[in-house]
């Protein structure tokens, strides 16, 4: 399944990305001021009828007051001498109530936001997923247990505060390029949350989860249903209604095209733990061992033998296959699963769990770990590893757990398990060579068949893309020097030296070739495509790449021979008004390796005040169809300025900030205005790769609810014009040696 996020709220989900600073902090208080400025009287008895319909309006927040309501309908007509003693009477009036933003501002923060889109795995239909823009207060004050570094909301059986789709719609995509009508899923109640909506390997049936309001204000738990794409019908997927989702870690897979893997709250269960009253013992630390560890601070621990019943209570699932036809079958033992992924032949399943002895120092991923090999039917196989807990992993960058880990199904074999082991106990400070070395084993080894080294590393690993027998990349990394390394290797050609692809620092942007564009096969997986040139016996990848340099990002795709290293341009974004990346391969539905003259992508274009919209771009003519047209997502700020610029700081370090003006902004009519920065400090080796431009000036902003760009919007008819400018700077730069 591919699924695109393309969220209008950049600047807010940056903490997202490990690479980006967090997001501005939010504006809650700032904004709360503008409801406390007061204007004249004469400018309140104009417009009191509007202030009074703003206070009629249907909200989400049934219990929220407009401030401004208030202040209309109590001082209209008064003289000014009046107003002071008003404002007292407002807040009094307003004790323990909330206060509502300026509407030009609720306007933007309530707008629903543009949907997130699926599209079916023979890239034929796209589903529109749609939201809401912020979650009811409701679900943000619902109670939550703080365990093994989680907060679990305990009604509901899941993560707390999770958020939700509120509609499922499902549209052809015609071959022409165009979308045909919507057919809107139906058959699930009104008003029901929807989550973790995936396809089915044939692209026929979703399956999702819903959950609903109850009575008492609170939310239901969640329960599977699964819905018809050509006729939209949706119905439960169990036929009995107390089978309930347990969605503290992984909640369902498909393991074939009409059965589902479903972690289900445990029918026998029981009653949540009671808290004793008087503790059973003292609490006790033991550092018997004499060791001396470092670990970082972690929060919301286990903190008691109670804490460690309570986490059992809610994380434990009992296993279900659960077919179309209403048949399910429970496999396997209760336990605290925490991953379920079948192999590409749908033979086998690898299941992760976690156990006892839990800690009071460390959160859960840290607690002992087991992996094994089930059948799909849910017999037992081999246990592939048993690691302990690992309250001593080092708190050195790049340091990490000993023992296996990353243990994956290679996506180009039918049932071919790989992993990674550190070789220098995990601990970044120790100087060894190799530093890791990954493995390479079947589901079902004969026996005596011994796990085969596939290659050997001096950084640390970070993964591998497949592609075949003949071609694979290996990265690596190491933190403290930024150094980055791509190799290439055949992992059935043992007489095949690896190499060197790329060696590059990871700070460099500008010299970041790109990564590999990936591919879906039969069975669902994902490996690197192979192109094929017509009379051409080369060996081709394509390089899908950000495109920095010193004027923004320029988005490009490079046909990469992986033999020869050489590379050609096939496409790059428009360098002067427009912002636009490759998004995805639209044609690697069809076996076998992919005509460069048959290629067919799908892309996404923006500007400064257009925002983004998809587009299916065709080879060989690169004919272009767009497939969206969202509306903007604000319109009144549709002019909105936004403008790159650079400047030197004191010691030399060449930055950038983004300048962000509000819209009609004149300088020989409205002067200076006030300025609002916002930067954060980032780590860089060097002052030439501190001084590199990341970002481009022509993508759209992005606004989000907390976004301090809001401000932007502050010129209202009832208060004297108000206008602010926003820079963004890029970071606060520390050069490390």
């Amino acid at each position: 399944m591919m699924r695109l996020h393309k969220v209008y709220h950049r600047l807010t989900l940056l903490s997202l990305s490990p690479s980006s600073p967090p997001p501005p902090p939010p504006l809650t208080s700032s904004l709360s001021l503008f409801t406390s400025v007061r204007t004249p009287g004469h400018l309140r008895t104009h417009h009191s009828k509007r202030f009074k319909s703003i206070c009629t309006m249907t909200s989400r927040f049934p219990n929220l007051v407009p401030l401004n309501s208030i202040a209309a309908e109590n001082v209209g007509g008064r003289s000014n001498d009046s107003v002071s003693s008003a404002s007292t009477e407002d807040e009094e009036a307003l004790a323990g109530k909330y206060q509502l933003p300026p509407p030009e501002i609720k306007n933007i923060v309530d707008a629903p936001p543009l949907p997130a889109l699926s599209f079916s795995p023979q890239r034929d239909k796209i589903l529109f997923l749609k939201r809401r823009s912020l979650p009811p207060l409701a679900e943000l004050a619902r109670p939550e247990e703080k365990l093994a570094g989680m907060r679990i909301d305990g009604k509901c059986n899941t993560r707390s505060r999770m958020s939700f789709y509120t509609g499922i719609g499902i549209h052809q995509l015609m071959p022409d390029g165009t979308l045909g009508p919507e057919r809107e899923i139906n058959g699930y109640p009104d008003g029901a949350k929807i989550n973790f909506v995936t396809w089915s390997l044939d692209g026929k049936h979703l399956a999702f989860s819903i959950r609903f309001d109850e009575e008492d204000n609170s939310s239901s738990k969640l329960r599977v249903w699964v819905a018809n794409v050509e006729t939209g019908q949706a119905r439960p997927l169990f036929q009995s209604p107390n089978v309930y989702l347990n969605a503290v870690f992984d909640t369902f897979v498909w393991v074939d095209n009409s059965t589902l893997l479903v972690c289900a709250i445990p029918s026998s269960r029981g009653d949540l733990p009671k808290k004793p009253l008087v503790p059973s013992g003292p609490k006790i630390q033991s550092n018997e061992q004499k060791n001396v560890i470092q670990v970082r601070t972690f929060q919301d621990l286990l903190k008691d033998e109670y804490d460690e019943d309570l986490f059992d209570y809610y994380a434990t699932s009992q296993l279900v296959l659960a077919s179309l036809d209403g048949t399910t079958k429970e496999i396997g033992n209760p336990a605290v699963y925490t991953s379920l992924d079948p192999s590409p032949d749908q033979k086998y399943l690898l299941v992760s769990s976690i156990h006892r002895p839990y800690s009071f120092t460390v959160p859960c991923g840290r607690f002992p770990k087991k992996v094994e090999v089930w059948t799909t039917d849910g017999k037992f196989v081999r246990e592939i590893c048993d690691l302990p807990l690992a309250e001593d992993i080092p708190i050195a960058i790049s340091s990490v757990r000993k023992g296996m880990r990353n243990i994956n199904w290679r996506a180009d074999k039918p049932s071919t398990l790989y992993w990674a082991e550190t070789q220098d106990g995990g601990d970044a400070k120790v100087e060894v060579s190799p530093r890791d070395i990954i493995y390479t084993q079947p589901a079902e080894p004969l026996e005596g068949e011994q796990p085969e080294i596939l290659h050997k590393l001096d950084l640390r690993y970070g993964g591998i893309s497949w592609c075949d027998d003949s071609l694979a990349l290996v990265y690596e990394s190491w933190y403290k020097t930024r150094r980055t390394r791509t190799w290439v290797i055949s992992p059935g050609s043992k007489d095949v030296s690896p190499r060197v692809l790329f060696d590059r620092s990871s700070e460099d942007v500008y010299s970041d070739p790109g990564s590999p564009m990936l591919r879906r096969t039969p069975a669902g997986t994902y490996v690197i495509a192979k192109i094929k040139k017509e009379n051409d016996e080369g060996t081709y990848i394509l390089l899908n790449g950000s495109g920095a340099t010193s004027e923004g990002n320029i988005p490009f795709l490079d046909l990469f021979d992986i033999n020869a290293g050489s590379k050609e341009r096939i496409w790059e974004s428009d360098k002067e008004k427009y912002y636009e990346t490759v998004v995805s391969l639209m044609s690697d539905y069809e076996e076998g390796d992919l005509l460069l003259d048959r290629l067919k992508l799908l892309t996404s274009k923006e500007s400064k005040t257009e925002n983004a919209q998809y587009y299916i771009q065709k080879w060989p003519e690169k004919k272009v169809c767009q497939i969206t047209n969202f509306p903007h997502p604000y319109p009144q700020l549709a002019s909105l300025q936004k403008e790159m610029i650079k400047y030197q700081r004191n010691d030399g370090v060449q930055l950038t900030a983004t300048l962000y003006l509000p819209p009609g902004y004149d300088p020989s009519k409205d002067g200076p205005l006030p300025c609002l920065f916002w930067s954060y400090p980032g780590e860089f080796k060097s002052k030439d790769a501190a001084g590199q431009v990341r970002g481009s000036p022509n993508e759209f902003a992005g606004i989000g609810p907390t976004s301090a760009l809001l401000w932007l919007a502050r010129r209202h008819e009832f208060f004297p014009p108000f206008l602010v400018m926003i820079c963004y700077v890029a970071c606060t730069v520390s050069i490390i040696s």
